[in-house]
Protein backbone atom coordinates (compact mmCIF):
# COMPACT_ATOMS: atom_id res chain seq x y z
CA UNK A 1 0.00 0.00 0.00
CA UNK A 2 2.90 2.34 1.35
CA UNK A 3 4.38 2.00 -2.58
CA UNK A 4 1.11 2.19 -4.02
CA UNK A 5 0.47 5.38 -2.42
CA UNK A 6 4.25 6.48 -3.25
CA UNK A 7 3.71 6.21 -6.76
CA UNK A 8 0.61 7.47 -7.06
CA UNK A 9 1.70 11.09 -5.72
CA UNK A 10 3.37 12.56 -8.25
CA UNK A 11 0.73 11.61 -10.99
CA UNK A 12 -1.88 13.47 -9.13
CA UNK A 13 0.01 16.62 -9.21
CA UNK A 14 1.57 16.37 -12.47
CA UNK A 15 -1.73 17.26 -14.79
CA UNK A 16 -1.74 20.65 -12.92
CA UNK A 17 2.08 21.62 -13.84
CA UNK A 18 1.52 20.08 -17.38
CA UNK A 19 -0.87 22.50 -17.64
CA UNK A 20 1.00 25.67 -15.90
CA UNK A 21 4.47 24.18 -17.87
CA UNK A 22 3.28 23.44 -21.02
CA UNK A 23 -0.27 26.03 -21.60
CA UNK A 24 0.60 28.71 -19.89
CA UNK A 25 -1.62 31.22 -21.85
CA UNK A 26 -4.39 28.67 -22.34
CA UNK A 27 -7.28 30.20 -20.42
CA UNK A 28 -8.30 26.99 -18.92
CA UNK A 29 -5.02 26.61 -17.36
CA UNK A 30 -5.92 29.80 -15.03
CA UNK A 31 -9.33 28.76 -14.26
CA UNK A 32 -7.99 25.10 -13.31
CA UNK A 33 -5.05 25.89 -11.71
CA UNK A 34 -6.71 28.90 -9.37
CA UNK A 35 -8.25 26.79 -6.73
CA UNK A 36 -5.61 25.94 -4.00
CA UNK A 37 -7.80 22.83 -4.11
CA UNK A 38 -5.44 21.35 -6.86
CA UNK A 39 -2.85 20.55 -3.53
CA UNK A 40 -5.54 18.22 -2.53
CA UNK A 41 -4.34 14.63 -3.61
CA UNK A 42 -1.41 14.67 -2.68
CA UNK A 43 -2.44 15.83 1.23
CA UNK A 44 -4.77 13.46 1.07
CA UNK A 45 -1.90 10.99 0.22
CA UNK A 46 0.00 12.47 2.88
CA UNK A 47 -2.44 11.91 5.92
CA UNK A 48 -3.36 8.37 4.05
CA UNK A 49 0.43 7.47 5.09
CA UNK A 50 0.54 9.68 8.35
CA UNK A 51 -2.45 8.95 10.07
CA UNK A 52 -2.12 5.10 10.55
CA UNK A 53 1.48 5.77 11.98
CA UNK A 54 0.32 9.76 13.86
CA UNK A 55 2.44 8.48 17.31
CA UNK A 56 5.52 7.37 15.28
CA UNK A 57 5.56 10.83 13.35
CA UNK A 58 4.39 12.79 16.62
CA UNK A 59 6.87 11.53 18.64
CA UNK A 60 9.51 12.71 15.92
CA UNK A 61 8.24 15.57 15.18
CA UNK A 62 7.01 17.08 18.60
CA UNK A 63 10.60 17.13 19.41
CA UNK A 64 12.74 16.64 16.60
CA UNK A 65 16.46 15.44 16.53
CA UNK A 66 18.52 14.13 13.82
CA UNK A 67 18.17 10.88 14.50
CA UNK A 68 15.08 10.57 15.03
CA UNK A 69 14.62 11.93 12.10
CA UNK A 70 16.61 10.08 9.98
CA UNK A 71 14.74 7.03 11.58
CA UNK A 72 11.24 8.00 10.46
CA UNK A 73 12.44 9.02 7.36
CA UNK A 74 14.19 6.01 6.90
CA UNK A 75 11.24 4.05 6.98
CA UNK A 76 8.78 3.32 3.95
CA UNK A 77 6.19 5.38 4.97
CA UNK A 78 8.18 7.76 6.37
CA UNK A 79 9.77 8.26 3.21
CA UNK A 80 6.19 7.92 1.06
CA UNK A 81 4.35 10.96 3.43
CA UNK A 82 8.00 13.37 2.66
CA UNK A 83 7.19 12.86 -0.55
CA UNK A 84 3.82 13.71 -0.61
CA UNK A 85 4.33 16.44 1.47
CA UNK A 86 7.13 17.74 -0.93
CA UNK A 87 4.70 17.22 -3.84
CA UNK A 88 2.17 18.98 -2.22
CA UNK A 89 3.90 22.09 -1.29
CA UNK A 90 6.47 22.54 -4.20
CA UNK A 91 3.10 22.33 -5.96
CA UNK A 92 1.61 24.96 -3.77
CA UNK A 93 4.69 27.56 -4.65
CA UNK A 94 4.50 26.68 -8.09
CA UNK A 95 0.89 27.69 -8.46
CA UNK A 96 2.40 31.00 -6.61
CA UNK A 97 5.09 31.56 -8.67
CA UNK A 98 2.27 31.09 -11.52
CA UNK A 99 0.21 33.43 -10.67
CA UNK A 100 2.42 36.02 -8.95
CA UNK A 101 4.69 35.97 -12.49
CA UNK A 102 1.46 36.46 -14.75
CA UNK A 103 0.36 39.69 -12.58
CA UNK A 104 4.36 40.32 -13.24
CA UNK A 105 3.87 40.00 -16.86
CA UNK A 106 6.74 37.69 -16.71
CA UNK A 107 7.60 36.05 -20.14
CA UNK A 108 5.52 32.57 -19.46
CA UNK A 109 8.20 30.69 -21.23
CA UNK A 110 11.07 31.98 -18.98
CA UNK A 111 8.50 30.64 -15.78
CA UNK A 112 7.91 27.35 -17.73
CA UNK A 113 11.91 26.30 -17.24
CA UNK A 114 11.44 27.59 -13.82
CA UNK A 115 8.95 25.49 -12.87
CA UNK A 116 10.28 22.31 -14.74
CA UNK A 117 13.32 23.52 -12.38
CA UNK A 118 10.97 23.81 -9.45
CA UNK A 119 9.41 20.66 -9.50
CA UNK A 120 12.92 18.98 -9.17
CA UNK A 121 14.27 21.28 -6.91
CA UNK A 122 11.70 23.59 -5.57
CA UNK A 123 13.81 25.90 -2.46
CA UNK A 124 16.03 26.30 -5.17
CA UNK A 125 13.14 27.23 -7.91
CA UNK A 126 11.43 29.72 -5.62
CA UNK A 127 14.84 31.42 -4.78
CA UNK A 128 15.46 32.19 -8.35
CA UNK A 129 11.98 33.45 -9.00
CA UNK A 130 12.63 35.66 -6.05
CA UNK A 131 15.77 36.90 -7.61
CA UNK A 132 13.43 37.88 -10.41
CA UNK A 133 10.40 39.13 -9.02
CA UNK A 134 13.41 41.36 -6.96
CA UNK A 135 15.03 42.82 -10.11
CA UNK A 136 11.78 42.83 -12.19
CA UNK A 137 9.87 46.30 -11.63
CA UNK A 138 6.72 45.71 -9.21
CA UNK A 139 3.52 44.43 -11.15
CA UNK A 140 1.19 47.36 -12.33
CA UNK A 141 -1.44 48.97 -10.25
CA UNK A 142 -4.60 46.89 -10.51
CA UNK A 143 -5.93 47.28 -7.28
CA UNK A 144 -6.49 43.65 -7.61
CA UNK A 145 -4.46 40.79 -5.93
CA UNK A 146 -2.27 38.26 -7.21
CA UNK A 147 -5.28 35.54 -5.96
CA UNK A 148 -8.15 37.52 -6.31
CA UNK A 149 -11.34 35.95 -4.51
CA UNK A 150 -12.86 34.89 -7.51
CA UNK A 151 -10.16 32.41 -7.56
CA UNK A 152 -10.82 30.84 -4.31
CA UNK A 153 -14.51 29.16 -5.17
CA UNK A 154 -14.31 26.00 -4.83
Amino acid sequence: MTQRLFDTTFLVAAPFWALMILAPRWRRTRAIVASPLICLPPLLIYAALVLPAFADFSAALANPTLPALQELLSSAPGTAATWAHFIAFDLFLGRWIFFDSRDRRINPMVISGLLVFTIIFAPLGVLIYLLIRFIRKPPPESGTSPLPEARWKF
